[in-house]
C-alpha cells in the first residue's frame, strides 16, 4: 500500500508544488483533482483543476509524471466527482462530456484509473435512478475501455445539504446497488471505497470489506464524527444532515485498525488516499497541511 491524498484542497498551488510538499512530508501518491478549470459545483473543493485535461498532450503528460517522480510521488488516479445523472439535461451533458475528457487525458498520460460518482436525481427513487444509469453509463464505460482506463465510483450517498435531499446525488452507496454495478458492468467499474460513508449509514464495515474488497480499485481515507446533539435534533431520517461531521482520520468513529485488517485480508494492495473535508483544518494552505500531517501520523503505522 502507498499513502497519499486528493489534491483538491490546494486550488492555488501547482501540482508540482503540491507534489514537492507531499514527497517531503512522507506521501508517495496523489489523486489529482481534475474539475473543469472555469467552474464547479458549490460544494467545497469542487472546481480544483490541477491538470488541464482538455489541453494536456501525451508528451506534456510524460514530462509531468517525470517531474512528480523527481519529487517521489506518483499519480494514483484522476479525480472528478460530478453528477452524471443530474435532472437538468444541459448540466448532465456538460458533466458527462468533461468526465469523458478526464478519461481521455488519463489515457494519454498513462494514468489507468479515473475516480468519479455514478450520480443520481435526488427526487427519484434508487430504482428509477438505476434505470437512468443503465441508459447513461454504458457509453461512459465504453469510452473508458477505448482509452485503456478503468473507472472507480465512490460509495458516497451525497446527501449533505437540503438541495441533495431526499435521495442524494450518488446512488452507488449501499450493498444492493453495488451488487447491481458489479453484475452489470462485469468489473469495468470498480469501487473507490471510503469507510466514513458506512458510519452514518450504519453499514457494517468489516462485512462490507469482506464482500466488496475484491472490487475495490482505490481507497479513500476519511473519518466521520457523529454529532450526538445534532442526531437527537434531526434524527436518522435526515440522512445525516445536521449530525454527520467529516473529520480527518483518527478524529471520528471509523475503526482504522479494523479497516486495514479487512483490506489486507481482502488482498487490497493499492493506494490509501486521504480525502480532506474537515472544516477545523481549513482556511489556509498551512491549516490544510496540518490536517494531512495529522492523518498521515494516524495511518502511516498501518500502511505497509
Amino acid at each position: 500500500m502507498k499513502l497519499g491524498f486528493l489534491t483538491a484542497p490546494f486550488p492555488d498551488l501547482s501540482l508540482v508544488d503540491v507534489a514537492d510538499w507531499a514527497g517531503k512530508s512522507g506521501f508517495s501518491v496523489l489523486e489529482v483533482a481534475c474539475w473543469p478549470k472555469s467552474s464547479g459545483p458549490t460544494r467545497r473543493y469542487a472546481g480544483t483543476a490541477h491538470i488541464d485535461v482538455a489541453a494536456i498532450t501525451a508528451s506534456e503528460g510524460k514530462e509531468l509524471i517525470a517531474a512528480l517522480g523527481e519529487k517521489g510521488v506518483t499519480i494514483s488516479a484522476l479525480g472528478y466527482y460530478p453528477n452524471p445523472l443530474h435532472p437538468d439535461p444541459a448540466h448532465r451533458q456538460a458533466v458527462i462530456e468533461h468526465l469523458k475528457t478526464v478519461i481521455e487525458a488519463a489515457g494519454r498520460i498513462g494514468v489507468p484509473l479515473v475516480n468519479t460518482f455514478l450520480g443520481g436525481d435526488a427526487a427519484k427513487s434508487v430504482d428509477a435512478n438505476w434505470e437512468d444509469a443503465l441508459a447513461v453509463w454504458p457509453q461512459i464505460v465504453a469510452h473508458a475501455r477505448d482509452h485503456g482506463v478503468r473507472l472507480a465510483i465512490e460509495n458516497c450517498p451525497m446527501i449533505f445539504s437540503h438541495d441533495e435531499w431526499p435521495g442524494g446525488h450518488n446512488i452507488a452507496y449501499a450493498p444492493r446497488i453495488w451488487r447491481r454495478i458489479i453484475e452489470e458492468f462485469r468489473g469495468e467499474i470498480g469501487m473507490n471505497f471510503d469507510p466514513s460513508h458506512l458510519v452514518w449509514q450504519m453499514i457494517d464495515q468489516a462485512r462490507f470489506i469482506r464482500e466488496f474488497g475484491p472490487h475495490m480499485a482505490h481507497v479513500h481515507a476519511k473519518d466521520l464524527m457523529i454529532d450526538r446533539d445534532g442526531l437527537y435534533e434531526n434524527g436518522v431520517l435526515s440522512a445525516g444532515i445536521g449530525w454527520q461531521v467529516p473529520r480527518m482520520p483518527g478524529l471520528g468513529e471509523v475503526d482504522w485498525p479494523g479497516f486495514f485488517s479487512g483490506l489486507y485480508r481482502a488482498g487490497y494492495d493499492g493506494p490509501i488516499v486521504i480525502e480532506h473535508e474537515d472544516r477545523q483544518f481549513e482556511g489556509s494552505d498551512e491549516k490544510v497541511k496540518r490536517g494531512f500531517l495529522l492523518a498521515r501520523d494516524v495511518l502511516s503505522p498501518l500502511v505497509k
